[in-house]
């Protein structure tokens, strides 16, 4: 059976990232591409998504060694939001009550910066990293302008799942800075490489594991 499971482990890392990864992904931080917490917390939305797709998406673009796979990773995890967002919507919530973030992009300028290089693993940790984690900021504030009253949503219409505790804030982006998408890019471009060489890392031990 190991040998077997060994000989498909491709085959069956596309389930994983179609299944297990999609949903880490998507669930870090208490279901983030909710309104009330994405719009509230939107440092702490940045900081979370860029690393989870790092991770994710190098991880399957080594394996397959082939550029655009990151982006494919990422458009898996758009349209099993979009799916969610539509089924808030069938049960009565606003068209806003479910943002989907803007995964693509940032996934875009990793493939990018592996093709560039010529395939080259360092640099697409260390570019392709910093530019997820650049990026991803930028591209989701814009997003959640579109919201009609992002603001209004988030206290109007909170999550029936939410905790007491858990009740939607004025937006709080920290003392030592007064711009969210700045903090959000900053952060996300210094933590983003490391979990995204922890990404091209796993992809050596499941190498190995299918060579063993």
């Amino acid at each position: 059976v190991m040998v077997w499971l060994r000989r498909t482990t491709h085959y069956l890392f596309i389930v994983v990232v179609a299944v297990n990864s999609t949903l880490l992904t998507i669930n870090a931080g208490d279901y983030i591409f909710y309104t009330d917490w994405m719009w509230t917390s939107f440092v702490v939305f940045s900081v979370s998504q860029s690393t989870m797709l790092a991770v994710g998406a190098i991880y399957y673009m080594l394996f397959t060694g082939v550029p655009g796979t990151a982006t494919y990773y990422a458009t898996i995890m758009t349209i099993y939001t979009w799916v969610a967002k539509g089924a808030w919507f069938a049960l009565g919530y606003p068209y806003d009550f479910v943002v989907v973030p803007v995964w693509i992009p940032s996934a875009m300028l990793m493939d990018l910066a592996y093709w560039a290089t010529r395939r080259n693993k360092h640099a697409a940790i260390l570019i392709g990293g910093t530019l997820v984690g650049l990026s991803f900021p930028l591209f989701n504030m814009v997003n959640l302008l579109l919201v009609r009253d992002p603001l209004e949503i988030a206290f109007k219409y909170p999550r029936p799942t939410l905790p007491a505790y858990m009740t939607p804030i004025e937006p709080q982006v920290g003392k030592f800075y007064n711009s969210p998408v700045a903090l959000g890019s900053g952060a996300g471009a210094v933590l983003t490489v490391p979990i995204a060489a922890l990404g091209a890392k796993l992809n050596t031990w499941t190498y190995r594991w299918m060579a063993a």
